[in-house]
């Protein structure tokens, strides 16, 4: 990989570019929040050469939403849970959207 390639990744929102440690600090939360939302498969960490966990900023976000809902004083388990229904509602919404605006196109409104 080329330095080019390094800095090409820089907007890409899925590389694995936070140790755990980072990403922990990111958060403002511990490395044990980290592995309990993979523990509940929220997330699902890269690994390096070296078999340390990576994270990407999306799971970073991910991440983050779950310990909002935890702050809140819902157990992790939930937490992660309705993040991940969260997550399902909104790709649905936007998969009907999309089909909205297909069938609109194919069949555009006749006026009387």
């Amino acid at each position: 990989m080329t330095a080019d390639d390094s800095f090409d990744r820089l907007d890409d929102d899925d590389y694995p570019a936070y140790t755990m440690g980072r990403a922990a600090e990111m958060l403002g939360t511990t490395q044990g929040f980290l592995r309990a939302v993979g523990e509940a498969r929220l997330i699902t960490p890269l690994r390096s050469a070296g078999g340390h966990r990576r994270y990407s900023r999306y799971q970073l976000r991910i991440a983050a939403r779950a310990r909002e809902l935890v702050d809140q004083g819902i157990p992790i388990e939930a937490a992660c849970r309705i993040v991940i229904l969260e997550d399902q509602l909104e790709e649905a919404q936007r998969i009907n959207a999309e089909y909205r605006r297909a069938a609109g196109s194919v069949n555009p409104p006749t006026s009387a």
